[in-house]
């Protein structure tokens, strides 16, 4: 014979008591829950058996269907290997990707569509038509208007107040978010609201300027080498833009003319995918040359590296003022070669102009002061120069008059 105590509660107006009971029972109630179980064995069965030997216990082929009953959940296996698909066909040649798209196409156009159950016809809507569930009422009550209570004088100086006095006002508190452009450049140059745009009216996108396209380049290639070549003394600007499918023998003739040119002020090669190779030969071609003010290269497939030789081919002849190698096939140069850069910008006195995106701020600054000071050094030569010049006529003026 067993007791256990069956607790009862009680509850007046006033106050709670709780009274014991005193029951005997035979049986006792217990609330059990039933353990996961694998092929009819509860789980702890499994936990003391050893997974390493069981697999070499296995034979290839049934390690090989086992393989196929697992799929891991592994993004870092290929999908060959995390697939239950295996084929064992051995395989009749090598890969031909444009023959194996030829077939597929083909495969594609000779299969026949699946006829439509319910033929097509303008306007008639087949199925059933999805109408959208109504909103949860949380984002009906949040879009309802919040009623502020602002106080008897603000609300008397406010609901007498116009639009125009109302939108200066939010200007003057920072309220910009409640305004439209409009609203908000017209307070600030103190102008009336346009017709149509007051407190609620909504700004309209303003019309694109259409400009118009920029002409191609219609530079003959064949005509500027020759001239470079030549020496040419009125051929002073070299504008390859944009101009496309420029072989490397071109690339290298213009290069080869380059080293012996005396006349030639400004190269321009933006966009004309110039790669490394060919950046090595203009360098080499800088090196040589001292009358180039003016080099572009933006926009090519230069590689970082092959930005830091060209720059570094500008301290031969120290001529070039201005070089310009953005936008090129590795945008992010790197910390090491940023320093590399600037410390050869740093021994360049006569670059006054560096086209070239920089992440690091001290690379930036440091190259920003040296320019600057590159800038600064050739203004007081130019002034020198020009006061020199003037001591000179202010003479030869004062002799004719003796």
């Amino acid at each position: 014979m067993e007791y256990f105590q069956d607790y009862e509660d009680t509850e007046t107006t006033t106050t709670r008591t709780r009274t014991v009971k005193k029951t005997s029972s035979t049986t006792k109630t217990t609330t059990m829950t039933t353990p996961a179980k694998l092929y009819g064995k509860d789980l702890s069965v499994y936990d003391d058996v050893d997974v390493e030997t069981l697999l070499d216990k296995l034979t290839p082929e049934e390690i090989n269907i086992l393989a196929k009953e697992v799929d891991p959940d592994d993004s870092f296996l290929p999908p060959s290997q995390r697939t239950s698909y295996d084929c064992d066909k051995e395989p009749t040649g090598p890969l031909n990707r444009k023959q194996l798209i030829e077939h597929i196409n083909r495969q594609a156009i000779e299969t026949p569509d699946r006829p439509e159950l319910k033929p097509y016809e303008a306007g008639v809507v087949r199925g059933k038509k999805w109408i959208p569930p109504p909103p949860p009422k949380k984002e009906i009550e949040a879009d309802e208007k919040i009623a502020v209570d602002l106080g008897d004088e603000y609300e008397h100086a406010l609901s007498g107040a116009t639009q125009e006095e109302i939108i200066d006002l939010a200007a003057i508190l920072g309220f910009h978010s409640m305004m439209n452009q409009e609203q908000y450049h017209a307070s600030l140059l103190n102008k009336g609201q346009p017709v149509g745009l007051g407190w609620d009216g909504i700004t309209k996108a303003s019309k694109p300027k259409i400009f118009p396209m920029d002409p191609p380049n219609n530079t003959d290639v064949e005509d500027s080498i020759r001239r470079v070549q030549n020496d040419d003394p009125k051929y002073i600007d070299l504008n390859w833009n944009n101009i496309k499918n420029i072989s490397d023998e071109k690339f290298n003739t213009l290069f080869e003319g380059l080293e012996q040119n005396t006349h030639l002020e400004t190269l321009s090669l933006s966009n004309t995918s110039l790669t490394d190779r060919g950046a090595e030969r203009l360098a080499q071609a800088l090196e040589k040359n001292s009358q180039l003010r003016v080099v572009n290269v933006e926009s090519n497939n230069i590689t970082p590296l092959g930005v830091v030789r060209l720059i570094k081919s500008l301290l031969k002849q120290n001529s070039v003022e201005e070089f310009r190698a953005t936008n090129q096939r590795t945008q992010i140069l790197g910390n090491k070669i940023e320093m590399e850069i600037t410390q050869l910008i740093e021994k360049n006195p006569t670059i006054l102009r560096l086209g070239l995106h920089l992440e690091y701020n001290d690379a930036r600054h440091r190259i920003a002061m040296h320019l600057q000071r590159n800038i600064d050094t050739k203004r007081q030569k130019i002034k020198a120069k020009y006061q020199i010049h003037l001591d000179r006529i202010g003479k030869a003026k004062i002799i004719r008059t003796e």
